[in-house]
């Protein structure tokens, strides 16, 4: 199971937000673990991908810079830390596991969390 453990909300450009991902019920190290967002009327795509046991980290080169991964293994916790926010960033954002696939493609995600809406006012 994925669940988003902070949501989102509205924040003015230039600001921060920090969302959090708790596992529960998966193998942390045989998951890949990402996170990805969704703009109205938009396809859904990766912001930031990474690998299982950690093994790679990529970033959306939008967020480059601004977006950063983190986790907390002991609590079964991934973080995406958003910075420098951009009107652009506006969407929903959702956290998802897959145990084996391609890291950027949300279709072999097989576990996904609520989404959250993250709204970047101008």
């Amino acid at each position: 199971e994925v669940q988003l453990g902070v949501g989102g909300g509205l924040v003015q450009a230039g600001g921060s937000l920090r969302l959090s991902c708790v596992i529960s019920g998966l193998s942390v190290d045989e998951n890949a673990i990402s996170w990805f967002r969704q703009a109205p009327g938009k396809e859904r795509e990766g912001v930031s991908c990474v690998g299982n046991r950690g093994r790679s980290t990529h970033y959306e080169d939008s967020v480059k810079g601004r977006f950063a991964v983190s986790s907390d293994t002991a609590k079964n916790t991934v973080y995406l830390q958003m910075n420098k926010l951009k009107p652009e960033d506006t969407a929903v954002y959702y956290c998802a596991a897959q145990t084996e696939g391609i890291l950027h493609n949300p279709n072999d995600y097989h576990y996904w969390g609520q989404g959250t809406l993250v709204t970047v006012s101008s």
